[in-house]
């Protein structure tokens, strides 16, 4: 029995995935997916309140993102250290942002979950610029 040859992507395909734009956003979205089951499951299954949820959904997906994103969106090779670092610096101020967008949905009287996708439209486009020019970007000399 041998298996049969594995049929070759399409040369659209592989020019799409080529984009670090492109694998940005498909690993956004699994991080999205991630982040707002954590919340759900904290807020919603659990009653832990939004303003500590929140940010603990935030984090907790840290190193999921991290990692997608290092490996697979920026393929990045440099040393790790220094983008953890700035990966850290990066998700303080995107907790900051997105625990008050999403409070002020709830405190607006709207669902947690349209504030939760309002900080990650706006957190979305700064970020890709933020890891492709700063937290992974290729430093010379290094």
């Amino acid at each position: 029995m041998h298996a049969e040859p594995r049929p070759e992507p399409s040369p659209l395909i592989v020019r799409i995935w080529s984009s670090s734009a492109v694998r940005y956003l498909f690993v956004g979205g699994l991080a999205f997916l991630f982040d707002v089951g954590v919340l759900w499951l904290l807020h919603d299954v659990l009653g832990v309140p939004l303003p500590i949820s929140t940010p603990a959904a935030f984090l907790l997906s840290f190193a999921f993102t991290y990692t997608l994103q290092r490996t697979v969106a920026f393929r990045a090779s440099d040393d790790v250290a220094p983008s953890v670092v700035r990966y850290a610096i990066l998700v303080a101020a995107n907790t900051v942002a997105t625990t008050g967008i999403v409070w002020a949905a709830d405190a607006l009287g709207l669902p947690w979950i349209v504030g939760k996708i309002a900080a990650v439209v706006a957190t979305t486009i700064w970020n890709y610029f933020i890891y492709r020019y700063w937290v992974f970007s290729a430093r010379k000399g290094s």
